[in-house]
């Protein structure tokens, strides 16, 4: 089954890869800047970050005397939950979003989520490349450690495509669900030590924060990121575990109602 799939897949790369082009073009298709766009928005939400709480109002982090500690907390958290909120959001209405080319052309549909995680991670390395040269160049760059990141973000990507295929097929079917995820979203990252770090909140509340698949992933880029720490890595258990979950959950979905699913378009 599994081998199976990667061979249609991989057969239908050119396919792939032409979306993936075609949505990253059409996106500054009509701008005169063109793909410019693409690094000045990552680059002024950086510079933001720095002078605002950093500068101005000279926020530190627990424990880390760097002035710069708190915006690279704050950009290292907010840049890998983008990555995962993009693959989820986009993943969701991935069906609805092609549903002219899924009643026009015959192709595997599992195409379509790989165009979405494609063009997530192309929209994430042009961003958290700018903030690595921010890194270096400030001097925080957090040496050998900031590899650690790939299983880091290897972990949250299996659970952002398992949770975006089940909300994908779901919402063919059942409207509500995109529309009942996008505030559950909401909540969740507010839910999530981002903005504020887990040290503040009361013990019995940091407790709770352990039921979060997020706040492992979270916590250990940002650990990376400003205190050149490697995580403990079974901390990414339950994104893991639950990731391979929802994503045999959402293959047998897929499977089963892929038929159903052009008519429901």
């Amino acid at each position: 089954m599994i081998s199976s799939l990667f061979k249609s897949l991989w057969s239908y790369r050119g396919f792939v890869l032409g979306n993936v082009k075609r949505e990253f073009q059409s996106k500054y298709q009509n701008s005169l800047l063109g793909a410019v766009w693409n690094v000045l928005n990552p680059l002024s939400m950086i510079v933001v970050y720095t002078v605002i709480f950093s500068q101005v109002m000279h926020s530190r982090m627990p424990g880390v005397s760097n002035s710069f500690g708190y915006s690279i907390y704050l950009c290292s958290g907010i840049l890998t939950w983008g990555l995962f909120a993009e693959v989820v959001g986009r993943g969701q209405n991935v069906f609805l979003e092609y549903a002219n080319l899924l009643k026009k052309v015959s192709f595997p549909r599992l195409c379509l989520p790989v165009t979405i995680i494609c063009n997530a991670l192309l929209n994430f390395s042009i961003v958290f490349g700018l903030f690595t040269i921010f890194l270096i160049f400030s001097g925080n760059f957090p040496g050998f450690s900031y590899f650690a990141l790939v299983p880091v973000l290897a972990v949250m990507m299996v659970f952002a495509i398992g949770l975006g295929i089940t909300l994908g097929v779901l919402n063919v079917f059942f409207r509500d669900v995109g529309q009942f995820f996008g505030i559950v979203l909401q909540f969740w990252f507010w839910l999530t030590p981002i903005i504020y770090p887990a040290q503040i909140l009361p013990a019995k509340v940091q407790h709770y924060l352990s039921f979060n698949p997020m706040f492992g992933v979270i916590t250990a880029a940002q650990n990376i990121l400003v205190k050149g720490i490697i995580p403990q890595y079974y901390q990414l258990l339950p994104a893991f575990i639950i990731g391979l979950l929802l994503c045999v959950i959402g293959l047998k979905l897929f499977r089963k109602h892929s038929g159903e699913m052009v008519d429901e378009l």
